[in-house]
């Protein structure tokens, strides 16, 4: 060990001899000192470092414990996209999976099961192997920045072990709290007389939002990692990449099976919900993936799940309780939802006081009535809902529920459309709960995000008549906002200042927070995309509209309508005036020739000189148009290492020309 008289070697030693010591104690639960000679070590390197604060590494042990404020979290962009699983219940349509993907690639796939734990997916950033960012999913685009929190989980290594990885890599996972941690903590906050936290899920993700990383420190969080990205494939399979990410230091759980058939896969789900309650951690199901990397590329992506894997759900659990009765709901769109009000009971985790009974055909078909016990799950353990009555238990006088013919809120008659289930109130210009449901999607997170602005807040400057629209949350004064009941001139000025900073929302958010029915996040995206601008999308016919991916004949009609009626066509061109962004920023390569012009691409494969991402943007700039599928019309398929047999054999089979990485750089000079 170094002298005091050479602080920089010092510190280093120790740290490096630390975070060894960190490795072997949490990757591999071996205890190779004393926990006093530990935390002697620890106390030496903190006095050292802040003695010495500019000697400190990155990659220090002593962030572990936290101790940064962050008062806000900035937006991350991921340089993947973060997408969803598609779920499952059932055998039938895991085999139905199956068969889709030998269909597309052929006969020979390996799949790897993986658990899925009941956490918070993180993605997390290297640089020559320090790790420099941590974020939250998100919307699958971008998420928080919360790194300094990250830093924390012991999981995460601040420093990659070994040197074969690449100079910039992200690594994904689960972050969870131990079941244990979660029972302490609760038992915590019981003593002090505090609220109990739900669930550990919610628990985790509270604490990986909290402010203060000592804080986040001193809740003990886990991280099993579960997938590894780079712009250049560094492997062949997905089991490939997990064997070398714990070599590297990151936890990977021990529970993941390579599986050579759809029996195997089975196999492994059939055991696992026998012996899941064995982890410390919640698992609600099994991941399975196609293992290949060069399958899971010709196999590709739905617009929000990949087409190579599939998430089982296992079967929710069902506890009876005694329905006390129906409230009736309105939310923005007008649908008027009955929601069971319920004997509280425990279920999966918490306690459970109202259920969705999702509309009047639902109520009917149940036969539900009033002091009926009835069973209650949680859909995808997070929804309560009502799935049946005990015939046995139901009183003698009991009467069927009558769903009611006028708004509750309004007393408008409601109205249900052809083919559709939920009743609506159709008075969406008068109807309170519609207005302010209206304004709560608006500024919600996933939309404009005026964080200091809230439900109760919203009601008030409704009854005081300030606020009948979005637009109206901009021409607010601070005069209007201060009398309000808790609200002082900090509260006002700190609305004003969100309001004012929401005005830089990206196009696709904005359009996403009008509301027009069926636009969720996932199609506004999709409209900014290809009409990147207002005009562009008010002015689009329907033809133009069905023509974009994911865009259908609901979709496009609910487009058509809402830009029919003049209060809307008013409402945007208010917020246009406020200074909201009705055009997208999304920047197109710059024009360096027009020697493709008229002619499409299809990219498969992995290329040796240039990534797949950089091949596009050179055939954009060139003139030429990147699609996705193989058909007659298709100019050139850019055939790289690895590329799937199937698109091959189509690509053959209809005399398509195909280029190698080398011809196509050619062709462009």
């Amino acid at each position: 060990m170094a002298t005091t008289q050479d602080p920089a070697l010092e510190i280093q030693e120790l740290t490096q001899k630390i975070n060894h010591l960190n490795y072997q104690y949490y990757q591999n639960s071996v205890s190779e000192v004393s926990d006093f000679e530990f935390d002697q070590l620890l106390k030496r390197l903190e006095a050292l470092e802040a003695q010495y604060p500019e000697l400190r590494q990155p990659h220090s042990p002593t962030l572990r414990v936290g101790g940064t404020i962050t008062k806000n979290f900035g937006t991350v962009y991921h340089r993947w996209p973060m997408l969803s699983l598609s779920n499952t219940y059932s055998e039938e349509e895991l085999r139905e999976f199956d068969k889709r993907v030998r269909k597309a690639v052929g006969d020979e796939v390996e799949y790897v099961c993986e658990q899925k734990f009941d956490g918070v997916a993180i993605s997390l950033t290297y640089e020559n192997g320090k790790f420099v960012q941590g974020a939250t999913r998100g919307d699958g685009t971008r998420g928080d920045n919360i790194t300094a929190n990250v830093r924390t989980i012991r999981d995460v290594p601040l420093q990659a072990h070994g040197k074969n990885y690449p100079d910039l890599f992200e690594v994904r996972g689960e972050v969870f709290m131990p079941l244990q941690v979660f029972e302490q903590l609760n038992a915590e906050r019981e003593e002090a007389g505090e609220q109990l936290l739900a669930n550990p899920r919610n628990a985790t993700s509270g604490t990986l939002k909290q402010q203060d990383s000592a804080i986040v420190a001193s809740r003990k969080l886990g991280c099993f990692s579960y997938s590894f990205h780079t712009d250049k494939s560094a492997f062949d399979t997905h089991s490939e990449s997990l064997q070398a990410i714990q070599k590297w230091g990151f936890k990977v759980s021990d529970t993941w099976r390579k599986c050579g058939s759809m029996e195997e896969v089975l196999a492994y789900i059939n055991e696992w919900e026998k012996r899941r309650h064995e982890l410390p951690i919640a698992t609600d199901g099994v991941v399975v993936k196609v293992n290949s990397y060069a399958l899971q590329e010709e196999l590709g992506f739905t617009a929000k799940s990949p087409r190579w894997a599939i998430a089982y759900k296992y079967a929710a659990e069902n506890v009876a309780t005694q329905l006390h009765g129906i409230q009736y709901q309105v939310g923005r769109t007008g649908a008027v939802t009955p929601v069971a009000l319920l004997e509280p009971v425990q279920l999966a985790g918490t306690v459970v006081k109202r259920a969705s009974v999702h509309n009047a055909n639902e109520m009917q078909r149940l036969d539900l009535r009033l002091g009926d016990t009835v069973f209650v799950e949680k859909g995808g353990e997070i929804i309560p809902k009502i799935t049946g009555v005990d015939f046995e238990k139901r009183p003698a006088d009991s009467q069927p529920i009558l769903y009611p013919t006028n708004c509750p809120a309004c007393g408008t008659e409601l109205v249900r459309s052809e083919g559709e289930a939920q009743f609506y109130c159709p008075n969406e210009k008068s109807c309170e709960p519609q207005i302010l449901a209206k304004l709560e999607h608006f500024i919600a997170r996933k939309a404009m995000n005026v964080d200091e602005l809230g439900p109760k807040t919203l009601e008030q400057l409704y009854k005081a008549g300030y606020v009948r629209n979005a637009a109206d949350l901009y021409d607010l004064t601070f005069e209007q906002l201060v009398p309000l009941e808790r609200m002082g001139e900090k509260s006002a000025n700190n609305i004003l200042q969100s309001l004012e900073k929401s005005k830089g929302t990206a196009y696709d958010r904005v359009l996403f927070a009008l509301g027009i029915r069926f636009v969720g996040s996932t199609v506004a995206k999709k409209l900014a995309e290809e009409l990147p601008d207002l005009e562009a999308l008010r002015g689009a016919t329907y033809e133009e509209l069905i023509a974009i991916n994911e865009i259908g004949d609901r979709i496009a009609q609910s487009i058509l309508a809402y830009f029919q009626d003049p209060d809307h066509v008013q409402l945007v061109e208010r917020l246009k005036a406020a200074g909201l962004k009705f055009k997208s920023e999304r920047t197109t390569p710059d024009v360096q020739s027009d020697r493709l012009e008229g002619m499409t691409f299809v990219i498969s494969g992995v290329f040796q000189s240039i990534s797949r991402e950089e091949l596009q943007q050179l055939i954009i700039s060139h003139g030429g148009k990147v699609v996705s599928s193989i058909s007659k019309k298709l100019s050139y398929l850019v055939a790289g290492d690895k590329m799937g047999p199937s698109k091959l054999e189509k690509a053959e089979k209809l005399g398509v020309n195909m280029l190698s990485e080398g011809e196509f750089l050619a062709m462009i000079g």
